[in-house]
């Protein structure tokens, strides 16, 4: 079934393919009209991919027949298409984990399952991505077909919030078309409904410098329904602050209470010591004013700010040292054949 045009790869003339193992995730939640012609669509634009490839499609507890048609089209197509099924709904991010977690590939592609992202694109993203050493391209929609108010204005004012909240400026944090070098992606687990902070929580593992973005083909959805709302603004705001907390005070969270504590209480000394000078030179009853109430909890507030701090820096230690977490990720050093390393005296 082929419902869209068939677009050109988008390869440069004469470019050849960096060796490499590509896993194809495709998360999919009541989408059984999409499943046929998104795996038609996928194998239109793979049919002359020079590299070993397969397709991981999640039914995320769909209520629907999704289920049922990937068992059937995973037959169908061969050992290559693999199913993975939830026994319930975990929501988009824990369904593209578990995505993840069955890829096999050293490159990972991420796509939604509702034809909406073109898989064409895959391949010009790869090859960008292996040719230019890049850990992350990521999909910008940049001619979206889709409702300005609901949909693009919002979108548009969440990316340039967590761009400037995260310091991953991007066009398009929302696209699920994104391409990962397979080593990265797994260093990081996704909790939640972190799936659109995904480019943000790379970079807790890798440079900016090695994220890009591409400019992808998006199309009107022709079946099924949209699983995204307006509502989705505000939980996009709490995750937010979640991932600038995480980001800059994952293994130092003392900093994040304690700096708060000791305003707080900087405040609630200075209103004390207001309130004592006024007693103590002016003679003015300050037993029933609310000011001396006011001092007393911030002074109460920015301790007990201070003391979440001190445990949370505690956690943070046994956390790291109980599991053998590493405060940085270090890219691999190449082998060095020559020497072993070491200095040696002058013979």
């Amino acid at each position: 079934m082929s419902l869209l045009p068939i677009p050109a790869s988008g390869l440069p003339d004469g470019a050849v393919m960096p060796e490499h193992m590509l896993s194809i995730v495709v998360p999919m939640y009541n989408e059984a009209e999409n499943v046929e012609p998104l795996l038609a669509r996928i194998h239109q634009a793979m049919e002359h991919y020079s590299q070993p490839w397969e397709v991981v499609l999640v039914d995320d507890g769909s209520t629907d027949a999704t289920a049922n048609e990937i068992r059937r089209l995973a037959a169908h197509y061969g050992a290559h298409v693999h199913a993975v099924e939830l026994v319930r709904n975990y929501k988009q991010t824990a369904a593209m984990q578990a995505g993840l977690d069955a890829a096999r590939g050293d490159v990972i592609a991420t796509l939604d399952g509702d034809l909406q992202n073109d898989p064409f694109d895959i391949p010009r993203m790869v090859y960008r991505l292996l040719t230019e050493d890049l850990d992350l391209v990521a999909g910008w929609r940049k001619d979206r077909q889709e409702g300005f108010w609901m949909r693009r204005l919002p979108s548009r004012i969440a990316n340039r919030l967590i761009g400037r909240v995260t310091g991953v400026r991007l066009k398009d944090y929302g696209c699920s078309l994104k391409v990962f070098r397979g080593s990265v992606i797994r260093s990081v687990r996704l909790y939640g409904e972190m799936h659109r902070f995904i480019p943000a929580w790379l970079a807790t593992v890798t440079t900016p410098r090695r994220i890009a973005q591409e400019v992808v083909t998006h199309h009107a959805r022709i079946y099924g329904q949209s699983k995204y709302g307006i509502s989705r603004t505000f939980r996009v705001v709490l995750d937010l602050v979640f991932m600038y907390f995480f980001m800059r005070y994952r293994t130092r969270p003392g900093h994040f209470f304690g700096g708060i504590g000791i305003v707080l209480g900087a405040l609630g000394s200075l209103v004390l010591a207001y309130l004592f000078c006024v007693k103590l030179f002016l003679g003015q009853d300050i037993g029933t004013r609310p000011m001396l109430f006011a001092g007393f909890f911030l002074l109460i507030a920015g301790v007990q700010m201070v003391t979440s701090g001190v445990l949370a820096e505690m956690l943070a230690r046994v956390y790291h040292e109980a599991n053998g977490a590493s405060a940085y990720v270090a890219r691999p050093r190449p082998d060095e054949q020559e020497s072993d390393g070491w200095r040696r005296p002058a013979s």
